[in-house]
């Protein structure tokens, strides 16, 4: 069944409402609160390559209160155990029976700080539970829930002492931003309120987490032409055959551009999919899946280039 325009309408003004309610925590930074909210909901996960200090652990905070859900931050360090993410399975004396402890995994929005500082099989743990959206230990698999999103941050100055994520793990992230640094102006805001240092703590809920889960499903039923789809392949397809690019964007990316832009098409009160949906995206959702050439890197070309490159080459479509 495909969205009325009716049902986007009202998925309009919900995610509006989602989107006010975080940013009144974060301050000033709408656009990325938009950008995460909606990778929320098209199912998918968020890295975000950030500074100290800009409010990542807020934003997982506000979202978690906003749609009435848990959270929980894992510090990400390299002595931390897959089973310290996943949870563990011990034997119960009284019951005479294993009982499974959940981790920290186990909530609606996981802050995974600083992922690149724990071992890649503590990594590959986290990846496969956002990849399956369910834990498996000692063969018996134990699901996380709707909604599940991973926000995952990484320090991108300090490097000493980091694993870098594989190209292969990058790819299971449906967006990699950052939030940055606020203005003067927001800045002065935040110091004056600087006395309530957890604002999230004082957000209502909008939402249940069971209306995040509907609101995901109905999202996917935004209609989208055959036009649009060949047009985001034609893109990816260009990304791979641009001569500074070494590795293009993979059908799961190109998969997950078509999976966020029914969630921002419905965001805007749209049940269906234009060109110009796929060209808002494609930065946030590309950028980190394309691996340059080595020479071609060296000689200063970049992701952002690459992307700008191929948007300006490929014709868009005319969707009536």
């Amino acid at each position: 069944m495909t969205m009325t325009p009716e049902q986007a309408s009202w998925f309009q003004e919900t995610f509006e409402r989602l989107v006010d309610n975080v940013d009144r925590a974060l301050m000033g930074k709408r656009e990325i609160v938009g950008l995460v909210v909606s990778a929320m909901l098209a199912e998918g996960h968020v890295l975000l390559e950030d500074a100290p200090g800009t409010g990542k652990t807020s934003l997982a905070k506000a979202l978690a209160a906003t749609v009435q859900g848990t959270s929980n931050r894992i510090q990400f360090t390299p002595d931390l155990l897959p089973s310290d993410v996943t949870g563990v399975t011990i034997y119960d004396q009284q019951e005479h029976r294993f009982e499974f402890h959940r981790g920290p995994v186990f909530a609606s929005i996981v802050l995974a700080d600083e992922i690149n500082r724990a071992s890649p099989k503590t990594q590959s743990a986290l990846l496969e539970v956002m990849e399956e959206s369910r834990v498996t230990v000692d063969g018996v698999a134990h699901e996380v829930g709707r909604p599940f999103l991973v926000i995952a941050t990484q320090n991108p100055i300090e490097q000493a002492g980091t694993y870098k994520l594989p190209e292969a793990q990058l790819d299971r992230f449906l967006v990699k931003t950052s939030i940055g640094y606020p203005t003067v102006e927001v800045t002065e805001r935040i110091l004056a309120g600087s006395a309530d240092r957890n604002p999230a703590a004082s957000l209502s809920a909008i939402i249940t987490t069971g209306a995040v889960a509907d609101m995901a499903d109905l999202a996917s039923t935004a209609h989208i032409e055959a036009s649009v789809l060949r047009y985001a392949a034609e893109l990816a397809e260009a990304t791979r055959e641009d001569p500074d690019t070494m590795l293009g964007v993979s059908v799961r990316g190109a998969l997950a551009i078509v999976r966020l832009a029914k969630v921002r098409a419905a965001s805007l009160g749209r049940h269906y999919v234009v060109p110009d949906d796929v060209k808002a995206l494609v930065g946030p959702v590309w950028t980190h899946r394309i691996v340059l050439d080595p020479e071609a890197e060296f000689s200063g070309a970049t992701a952002a280039r690459v992307i700008s490159r191929v948007v300006s080459q490929v014709a868009a479509p005319q969707v009536r």
